[in-house]
């Protein structure tokens, strides 16, 4: 059976070589989630009744290579199987399938002038997390690490960097920070939003402070609501890193791992939050800590401004009320397996095995 790795269709597709994508899960399993530029056809159960005809309707360049992708990676074999005996010459099944392909990433660098920082936006492709490094000099910071650290290691040297700091923006539900690991691997300091939650040592930060290399003008924005340690970072008073706190189209959700009482009380402080945010320059630029969507190998950073994000979403201009009561009422289901990578998390515990069991799935950490 020919199969290729997530790492190697990863390379194809960074490098925009040719090649058709075909995912064949359910339609509700492909909404969830899917492979930028794949085509789709729900023959999940017609590919286990071993329908010879499961496939016929798809018309594939046959000078192309052609993967095949399930939920897992096994009904995904059947579809390669039936491919090739189609004679497509190049037929492989995604090993590991969709829950494999959360790991897959690629990047993308924020156009800024030649005398500021470098800031390189890292998208986890497979499940839209956005994790940033900023360089100047021969230093580098990390914010919201997702990415095995030594991708983030390997970039920096790329660059001519050593990673001095690592921070996250708060305590994640959706997937596994890798930042304590990537400051032990790099050396780096590890800093945190001032909290209670973990069991691990780290370097606090408070509201205010500066917490880049010397060279930066970093500084932590306390915004609680999505958490209550819910901390943005504001670079040269210009670049927000607003982690789950405010997206292009949408703003973060305050209830995971709380009760409806705890609920109520962030969503009255994310709408001060917000506002808080708002007050900055209408040109100040956003660059979120997830997005709800697949992040295409373009090259292309996702990003806004705070004006454009101000005319986007209606709800910032709602009453303090009707916001609360409008976001309490709009929640989606929580990520899976939210409250176990929210203990690991706060443990500052990476598992060696079933990282991507345990982060399947896309991020909801939006409300809408």
């Amino acid at each position: 059976m020919n199969t290729i790795s997530v790492e190697q269709l990863r390379t194809w597709l960074d490098e925009g070589r040719p090649v058709s994508i075909v995912d064949v899960r359910p339609l509700a399993q492909r909404q969830e989630w899917a492979i930028p530029g794949s085509l789709h056809l729900d023959a999940y159960e017609a590919l286990n009744a071993h329908d010879a005809q499961a496939l016929a309707s798809l018309d594939l360049d046959g000078s192309r290579p052609v993967v095949t992708v399930c939920a897992a990676g096994k009904t995904s074999q059947i579809a390669a199987e039936q491919l090739r005996a189609r004679g497509l010459p190049q037929v492989f099944s995604l090993e590991g399938g969709m829950q494999a392909w959360s790991l897959a990433w690629n990047s993308a660098t924020i156009p800024l002038p030649d005398y500021s920082p470098q800031v390189i936006q890292m998208r986890r492709t497979g499940k839209g997390c956005l994790s940033y490094m900023i360089g100047m000099g021969a230093e580098a910071v990390v914010i919201d690490a997702s990415l095995d650290p030594q991708i983030y290691l390997d970039s920096a040297a790329r660059h001519g960097w050593q990673i001095t700091r690592v921070l996250d923006t708060h305590i994640h539900a959706d997937h596994l920070s890798r930042s304590r690991e990537l400051a032990r691997q790099s050396g780096a300091m590890l800093l945190l939003p001032a909290q209670q939650r973990v069991s691990f040592p780290f370097t606090a930060i408070h509201d205010g402070e500066m917490c880049g290399i010397p060279s930066l003008r970093l500084m932590a924005l306390h915004t609680p609501g999505h958490t209550m340690e819910s901390t943005c970072y504001l670079l040269d008073g210009h670049i927000l890193f607003t982690g789950d706190t405010l997206f292009p189209a949408s703003i973060g959700r305050p209830d995971l791992e709380a009760n409806k009482t705890e609920a109520l009380l962030r969503a009255h402080a994310l709408y001060q939050s917000l506002h808080r945010l708002l007050a900055l320059p209408a040109d100040t630029l956003v660059l979120p800590g997830h997005t709800s969507a697949p992040v295409p190998f373009d090259g292309v950073p996702l990003m806004t401004t705070l004006s454009e994000i101000d005319e986007r979403i209606d709800l910032l201009h709602a009453k303090r009320a009707d916001f609360v009561d409008t976001v309490l009422a709009r929640l989606p289901a929580p990520p899976f397996n939210a409250a176990r990578i929210v203990q690991l998390n706060e443990q500052g515990v990476l598992p060696e095995q079933a990282l991507t069991e345990l982060e399947a799935g896309a991020n909801r950490c939006a409300i809408f």
